[in-house]
């Protein structure tokens, strides 16, 4: 089916709203959708105690959008719109068991799309909680507006715990959520699941926002250079087929794996055939530039949140330096497509990842700090640490608890004012002194001291030359002393610059000294590299 498929207009609400949906408390509400020209809607929201509030709003360019007043927490409201054309009523859509409070979209790629049946706990999760006051809608996931996209959105709608369908929901955000209710004493909590995996950033941004910047454009230029010339009809055809090969291929080495969890990736294409994912780079790919973009946060826009919490980065480790100003110009777009500039952007910080036979390229450390600088640099940010929570050789570590709840620590400590900063972070790198022979380490949320698991690990130091080498750490009260006997005067520090180690530095509060370098002019090259086999980033 063509992507030129023109969905019949009609008077409509998006499917983000459904019977179970959570409304965002104290602030504004939008409740929007499409219909014909002229076409009037009225939206009357419905309290538990009878009491009603309306708003009317009239269609613009075939799209309406209503703004209720803010309100407070409460369940077991309703929602109903009405349509009126030529001052007739032409349709009325009504919303039960309706909840206000909070709501947060979790974007992202796999380790934000892991199941909560597939993360570590997440079957005596699903067996033994007991009314989490957590609700989901999950963004359907359909790369391509055809006529089945719009059927399979029809059947999208929000989704309490008790439903079968919670073990599909990202376990991140659900950890995140039921967290988040039970320290908001009990409020509602609903996320709005928007992620895929093996994303890049730049599936996720509209194709004008790349445009704008030279090397941004790269994503939008390279796919351009790929379906140049090439007809959709067999853009179409081509990824079909791609599809039913993968298919069959992915099943298959999967048998392979559980047969032998240790096999090279070189093994396994010798049996059968090269790996052909991500498939052919066309209309119908999901990770090409703005696709996701445009059939899933789309889909949700504007819908009104808290915020974002966000897991992604894994996709673009192959132009890590650019990491930076794709990120933090897709939080700047996500805020206008909200309508909200100050909406809360959580990030999580990359974890340590590296198959068992990539050499360690190094790109990770620079997606990571990017994601702290993001943090350092934007408005209304926050940023969970997790470089302790990796596995080595599985680029889906299992332990998503550790993770939402890390991401919640954020939330009480940036956006509820529940919690001290110093209590929601390790340390983080503020600032060196310079000796003779050795460099002193300064940190914030450090007051406390640190804790060393094992023996304290992952220094490194280097002089003029830039020629990193293992250093000696000691720690004195909330600092940090750095020297090597091999390294004379040392100019460079950094501290777990690596794809994969172990860690062993903590704050006193159990969370992990995020990784940093001292100088980003410590590099010899800029040209990175990356693993030279191709390993699936889908869940």
């Amino acid at each position: 089916m063509s992507q030129y498929y023109e969905r019949p207009l009609k008077f409509r609400v998006m499917n983000v709203f459904s019977n179970h949906m959570v409304l965002q408390r104290e602030k504004n509400i939008h409740i929007f959708g499409e219909a014909e020209e002229g076409t009037n809607v009225k939206v009357t929201l419905i309290h538990s105690n009878g009491s009603e509030v309306s708003v009317k709003t009239e269609t613009e360019n075939e799209k309406w959008l209503a703004i209720l007043p803010p309100c407070s927490a409460e369940l077991n409201c309703s929602l109903v719109v009405d349509a009126y054309k030529n001052s007739k009523k032409i349709d009325t859509i009504e919303y039960t068991d309706v909840a206000i409070g909070e709501v947060w979209l979790a974007g992202g790629q796999s380790n934000m799309e892991l199941e909560l049946k597939d993360c570590e706990g997440g079957q005596d999760t699903l067996k033994y909680d007991n009314n989490p006051n957590v609700r989901f809608y999950y963004t359907q996931k359909n790369p391509y507006k055809n006529k089945e996209f719009y059927e399979s959105e029809e059947n999208s709608g929000w989704q309490t715990f008790d439903s079968e369908s919670a073990r599909a929901w990202s376990a991140v955000g659900y950890y995140f959520a039921r967290k988040l209710s039970k320290d908001l004493d009990g409020v509602t909590v609903g996320i709005i699941g928007c992620n895929w995996g093996g994303t890049s950033a730049s599936a996720w941004m509209n194709k004008e926002a790349l445009l704008e910047d030279k090397e941004l454009s790269s994503y939008v230029e390279e796919y351009e250079n790929a379906i140049q010339g090439i007809s959709v009809e067999e853009q179409e055809k081509a990824y079909d087929e791609y599809l039913a090969f993968h298919t069959e291929w992915d099943k298959k080495c999967g048998q392979m794996y559980v047969e032998n969890p240790n096999l090279q990736w070189s093994e396994v294409e010798a049996v059968l055939g090269p790996c052909q994912w991500p498939g052919p780079m066309n209309v119908k790919n999901p990770f090409r530039p703005s696709g996701l973009h445009e059939c899933m946060l789309q889909r949700v826009c504007p819908y009104s949140l808290r915020g974002f919490i966000y897991y992604q980065g894994e996709s673009d480790d192959h132009k890590p330096h650019m990491y930076y100003k794709l990120f933090t110009r897709m939080i700047r777009e996500w805020r206008e497509e909200f309508l909200d500039e100050e909406l809360t952007f959580l990030m999580v910080q990359l974890t340590m990842h590296r198959y068992q036979y990539d050499e360690d390229f190094k790109n990770w450390p620079i997606i990571r700090e990017a994601q702290m600088d993001a943090y350092k640099t934007v408005k209304n940010t926050g940023i969970a640490v997790i470089i302790d929570r990796g596995e080595f050789n599985n680029i889906h570590p299992v332990d998503k608890l550790t993770v939402g709840e890390r991401l919640e620590l954020q939330a009480l400590a940036h956006v509820y004012d529940k919690l001290d900063k110093k209590d929601a972070f390790g340390p983080v790198y503020d600032k060196c002194i310079y000796h003779d022979d050795s460099i002193e380490l300064c940190f914030l949320y450090a007051q406390d001291g640190f804790t060393v698991k094992g023996e304290i690990a992952g220094f490194e130091i280097a002089g003029r030359d830039k020629q990193f080498v293992t250093a000696d750490a000691t720690i004195k009260g909330d600092r940090i002393i750095v020297s090597s006997t091999q390294i004379v005067s040392p100019l460079y520090v950094r501290y777990l610059w690596t794809n994969y180690a172990e860690v062993t530095v903590f704050g006193k509060n159990g969370l992990p000294l995020a990784p940093f370098r001292t100088c980003k002019k410590d590099e010899t090259k800029t040209q990175v590299q990356t693993a030279k086999i191709q390993q699936i980033m889908e869940v």
